[in-house]
């Protein structure tokens, strides 16, 4: 989840063509036919939130080892690859100084020569499953993440990695989930792009570049359900349940609810953390769209113990299989979701 003041950057990684694969954790050759759900979130979790990523801050090696598991991940699922490069949307930065720290904005590219100039190359991971039914096949789902995280920073009890298990590497697996499951069950009626955002943490700055080059048009895109923080459980919700930013703003909550998710409104709303996330991005442009989370102000949130031994994998198995169940049930619809009256956000600092 974003934080309120800009993060500090780790050294830029140019783009370098080549394949997905990563043999250092090859989350996705493990045997499906043999291992569990919870064997599946556990190893990918683990993988995705490891020292050797060193935070999977923004264009860092870190985040560039992240997003090829990632991709390898949804090539084994059979999920058709997104982005410009294969499964990679490419997205240019440029290193800026804000309050005296360096960090990163959204910058251009060369026409000719995308790895041309002082351009440091992020990337978004982006794949799809078109959909089946002729009458809504044109109109998109998307399911998002961010996979990025804070980096390498002051070191607390020697420990100066922070590795994010929690935000996002949970949300990240739970998105992996909603995508194998779908793959290997009947085609959706409507076409479900899954997004895996980069630089989140410091201004939503990946989704930003998603919206201006999107796989389906915005016009058609007819909601977005992020996933953020779900690895433990939020007592204010119960074990194995989770919340809804915003969710008196559209019809999502409740038709979620009405079928049987374990989704509540967000019980924290003086934390306004329906535009904390990437979704919000989504929701200024019109598009019906909340983040799913269980996040209950843990003391982990941007700290190097936010780690994998913290995750509660009972609840968070529970939480992914009601985010693969939400996605299904949004993707074949009858309907498109919509805004309550008054619902859709204007800009920051407007309704």
């Amino acid at each position: 989840m974003k934080m309120s003041s800009w993060a500090a950057a780790a050294a830029g990684l140019v783009f370098v063509i080549g394949g997905t694969g990563c043999a250092a954790q090859e989350p996705g050759q493990a045997n499906e036919s043999t291992e569990s759900t919870r064997q599946r979130v556990e190893r990918l979790l683990s993988a995705l939130s490891a020292d050797s990523l060193e935070g999977r801050f923004t264009a860092s090696p870190g985040a560039l080892q992240a997003a090829r598991m990632i991709a390898d991940e949804l090539a084994s699922y059979g999920v058709e690859p997104a982005g410009d490069r294969g499964f990679f949307q490419l997205v240019p930065f440029t290193r800026v100084t804000r309050r005296g720290r360096e960090s990163l904005a959204l910058g251009s590219f060369d026409a000719d020569d995308p790895g041309a100039g002082d351009v440091v190359v992020g990337r978004n991971v982006l794949g799809v499953i078109r959909g089946s039914d002729p009458s809504v096949a044109d109109e998109a789902i998307v399911v998002g993440a961010h996979f990025d995280h804070v980096g390498v920073r002051q070191a607390v009890d020697g420990d100066s990695i922070y590795n994010g298990a929690d935000d996002d590497a949970s949300g990240v697996v739970a998105v992996l989930e909603a995508a194998r499951s779908l793959a290997a069950g009947p085609p959706p009626r409507r076409t479900v792009v899954f997004a895996l955002f980069t630089a989140e943490e410091i201004g939503l700055l990946g989704t930003r570049w998603y919206l201006d080059n999107p796989v389906v048009p915005l016009e058609r895109t007819v909601a977005e359900l992020q996933v953020e923080m779900i690895g433990r459980p939020d007592s204010m919700v119960g074990h194995g349940n989770l919340w809804l930013t915003g969710y008196e703003r559209s019809t999502i909550g409740e038709f979620l609810a009405a079928r049987g998710v374990s989704v509540v409104a967000d019980p924290r709303p003086d934390q306004d953390f329906f535009r904390r996330s990437d979704n919000f991005a989504f929701a200024v442009r019109g598009i019906p769209a909340h983040t799913l989370s269980s996040y209950g102000m843990h003391e982990d949130y941007h700290r190097p113990s936010d780690e994998v031994e913290m995750v509660d994998f009972d609840h968070m198995v529970a939480a992914v299989e009601a985010i693969v169940r939400s996605v299904r049930l949004l993707a074949d619809a009858d309907e498109a979701p919509s805004w309550h009256e008054g619902g859709r956000p204007q800009a920051r600092g407007r309704n």
